[in-house]
């Protein structure tokens, strides 16, 4: 994930894609909401004690907030890229990563589902969630690459942008409330 991030937002700040910095910024998102379930993990199994409700439902909200946040800088780069009328360049190296975070995403949601039922997580089958929304964000951003590609419209990436947005604020209102995605089951 750390990996992702660094490639998408360093891609996406050397072409000025905002997709991809979005994409970027997601990751780190959701490398902190993994984090919170190993945390969770590592105090349940290893420590055998419970974890706090509490904390696991602010954690949520953190990274529920988090996706707001970002939400609101894609809309607004992109209503600015839009009024300057300022396009990115095409990106080889955020084509090839968003390509390959859709088959990894999905195979990790998988995993992590599975995981999920056999010890009885929520927190970890949110987190699952998380993942399936990233393959959908790739998924975006590879079309919006591939059509930047093909017409060379300046406008394609703020549009793009805006339908990451979509998924952001989904994905976050799930985070805030502490609510799974049907996409998990």
């Amino acid at each position: 994930m750390l990996i992702e991030a660094a490639v998408a937002i360093g891609s996406g700040v050397a072409v000025h894609s905002r997709s991809l910095i979005a994409f970027g910024a997601d990751s780190l998102i959701e490398l902190a909401s993994s984090g919170v379930v190993l945390w969770r993990l590592n105090v349940e199994m290893r420590q055998g004690r419970e974890f706090p409700e509490s904390v696991e439902h602010l954690a949520s909200r953190i990274g529920g907030a988090l996706l707001f946040a970002l939400a609101a800088y894609v809309i607004a780069s992109a209503a600015l890229g839009l009024w300057r009328q300022e396009g990115q360049e095409f990106s080889g190296p955020g084509l090839v990563l968003t390509l390959l975070a859709i088959p990894i995403m999905l195979v990790l949601a998988k995993a992590k589902i599975a995981v999920a039922d056999q010890i009885g997580s929520p927190a970890l089958r949110t987190d699952a969630v998380e993942s399936i929304a990233c393959a959908y964000l790739s998924g975006v951003v590879v079309l919006g690459l591939l059509t930047q590609l093909l017409t060379a419209w300046w406008w394609v990436d703020s549009i793009t942008s805006l339908a990451i947005v979509l998924l952001l604020v989904k994905e976050g209102r799930e985070a805030w409330r502490g609510e799974e995605c049907e996409a998990a089951g």
